[in-house]
């Protein structure tokens, strides 16, 4: 058997792999073995086309795989788990910027050739590919600088920013009208790579920081959309169904996560969430309760029902593991322990699962919303640990709030609500919560390791 021949099974092999890895993902118990089998199926496509193809300048390869291997390895070791959704949106817009440079590479190479050959199915696939290629790649650097918050996590909107937007796909349609009549035009090919990356920009400035998990899930689907069509571009069967794959799953994944915030994948797109930011009407504001360790630990000790709800807050804190020890000692104690996860918390898809996987809490613990908020009213103490506007009761009934309709852990039917944060600011999406007044939430000022920690030798030294 020839390398010819061979390199289609090791392709079929590879998607198998990727197919069963994304399988796996789908539950924390085996998302290690999936993201082991999709490795593995990585690096049997990368060495099949290697080998399968003739390679020019070999040095680049090898150049290009010691700096990807380098700067991999670097970001593994220090990356904290705060860091997680940036790096997975940088590594999103990264993907579609390499699918644009073969897509590039592509059209140059027959631009360049004596006699130009392009079909109309390969010129659409190209200019989709292209479009999507580019819009993802900026559009994954600004929600990477709003998670990192090097530019303003909130919405930022203009004057006249719909009128901007529609010009600017206009002129991607126009252009790509006249591509596609007359493929052999290049200066077509960069207008409309140049205002699908300014498109990009203007797509993710106006979305606010609370709609970033969807975001990044999106951005995702599209950089798996862009390699299927770059698959169809250089007719390569393997980018073809990997792409296809990744592309299914992020927008099923976007779409259970709009759900989970009771709106429509459009308005989280195209609806600047956030930007109107309620305010207290005078009189109306509460006081809110605050409450010292010693108090706390009390009420905990005789608690025999606990549900811990985190949010954001605990991965900045890096309170994980605190929070794992907290769980032991509240269990050695007789309190059943139990964690309430939602959706769209943190800053990513899964961004709790992961981080509390990390500590080695045991996956059963994790519940969905829909599966704890039944039996919320039983629970004896619910502590929200740096969680927001996921429990925020206004989007229960306020009409006027922005978060209205969203479906949240309904913390505060618990017989006693703790909420450990290091001030009264409002939640990502700029809001203030009305949980905080509740007269059976205590307020528990201060980082939230360093709380729990104390919370923990309270429990050590009874």
């Amino acid at each position: 058997m020839n390398m010819a021949s061979l390199v289609p099974l090791v392709y079929i092999l590879a998607s198998v792999l990727f197919a069963f890895g994304l399988k796996f993902l789908g539950s924390p118990e085996t998302a290690r073995r999936g993201n082991q089998l999709s490795a593995l199926g990585m690096l049997l496509a990368v060495v099949a086309t290697l080998a399968g193809h003739h390679i020019i300048g070999w040095q680049w390869i090898l150049l290009g795989l010691a700096i990807g291997s380098g700067l991999g390895a670097l970001v593994a070791v220090k990356a904290a788990m705060t860091q997680m959704p940036e790096m997975v949106a940088l590594l999103h817009g990264c993907g579609a910027l390499a699918s644009v440079f073969v897509d590039w590479v592509h059209y140059e190479k027959k631009h360049s050739a004596f006699i130009f050959s392009i079909g109309g199915v390969e010129a659409f696939t190209l200019y989709v590919s292209i479009v999507l290629g580019a819009l993802t790649f900026t559009g994954s650097l600004i929600a990477w600088a709003k998670l990192s918050e090097r530019m303003p996590g909130r919405p930022i909107t203009f004057p006249g920013q719909q009128w901007i937007n529609g010009l600017i796909l206009l002129g991607i349609l126009v252009s790509g009208v006249l591509f596609l009549m007359n493929p052999v035009r290049i200066d077509l090919f960069y207008v409309f790579l140049a205002l699908s990356a300014l498109f990009g920009i203007f797509m993710v400035i106006p979305i606010g920081g609370a709609d970033m998990p969807v975001v990044i899930s999106v951005l995702n689907s599209y950089s798996g959309v862009v390699a299927c069509t770059t698959g169809f571009v250089i007719n390569n069967t393997l980018l073809i169904v990997v792409g296809a794959l990744v592309g299914a799953n992020g927008i099923i994944l976007s779409i259970i996560m709009c759900k989970a915030m009771n709106r429509s994948l459009g308005n989280v797109l195209f609806g600047a969430f956030g930007a109107a930011i309620k305010k207290a009407a005078a009189g109306e504001k509460k006081e809110a309760k605050s409450l010292t360790i010693p108090d706390a630990f009390l009420i905990l000790e005789a608690a025999r029902s606990v549900v811990i709800t985190p949010g954001y807050g605990l991965a900045v804190a890096q309170a994980q593991h605190a929070v794992r020890e907290l769980d032991e000692q509240l269990e050695k104690n007789g309190a059943e322990v139990r964690y309430a996860i939602h959706p769209v918390a943190g800053r990513m898809p899964g961004h709790m699962n992961v981080l509390l996987a990390e500590a080695n809490i045991p996956y059963d613990k994790l519940l969905e919303m829909e599966h704890i908020n039944p039996t919320m009213e039983n629970v004896d103490v619910c502590i929200v640990i740096g969680a927001n506007d996921t429990v925020n009761p206004a989007a229960l009934h306020d009409k006027t709030s922005p978060i209205y309709g969203m479906p949240i852990i309904e913390t505060f039917k618990a017989k006693t609500v703790f909420v450990i944060k290091r001030s009264m600011a409002a939640g990502f999406a700029g809001i203030e919560n009305e949980l905080f007044y509740y007269d059976n939430t205590r307020m528990i000022f201060g980082d939230a390791k360093d709380v729990v920690q104390k919370l923990v030798a309270e429990f050590k030294t009874k």
